[in-house]
């Protein structure tokens, strides 16, 4: 299931589904074990069926690249059993690595464990994943 995020890397899978109405926006806190960050690049969402369930934010502070994904109300309130991957993706020519790749299960939001990347070009890469669904989303890439 996590190896999916990786081979989709780079496109938006849109799964189709009803999805209760989500109106809430993302709020990210300091990232684990370094305190304030500020966000890169544009933030992505994930969506199913139309309907956003969730965003992806990259962010930079204490020296790292911090990926976060936030998986919204409408969507917890509606599913009792997801998991949420997040990672920051390091660009090489014809191929991404995910560096810090994490994922939780039925949780809120998800941190990615900060990677050493300030100097290459990168870009957040979140996904929700639920029965045989996994759609996911990508940040505008910062160098």
């Amino acid at each position: 299931m996590f190896s999916k995020i990786a081979s989709t890397l780079g496109a938006a899978v849109v799964v189709g589904g009803a999805m209760l109405g989500i109106s809430a926006t993302a709020h990210a806190e300091s990232a684990p074990g370094c305190g304030p960050v500020t966000q890169i690049g544009s933030t992505a969402y994930i969506t199913s069926g139309g309907t956003n369930i969730g965003s992806v934010k990259q962010f930079k502070g204490c020296g790292k690249n911090w990926a976060y994904t936030y998986v919204w109300e409408g969507f917890r309130s509606s599913h009792n059993s997801w998991y949420v991957c997040t990672s920051v993706a390091k660009e090489k020519p014809g191929n991404d690595d995910l560096v810090d790749l994490n994922c939780t299960s039925n949780k809120a939001d998800n941190w990615s464990s900060g990677a050493n990347t300030l100097s290459d070009c990168t870009h957040a890469v979140g996904n929700i994943q639920w029965g045989s669904n996994e759609p996911m989303a990508r940040t505008s890439t910062r160098c």
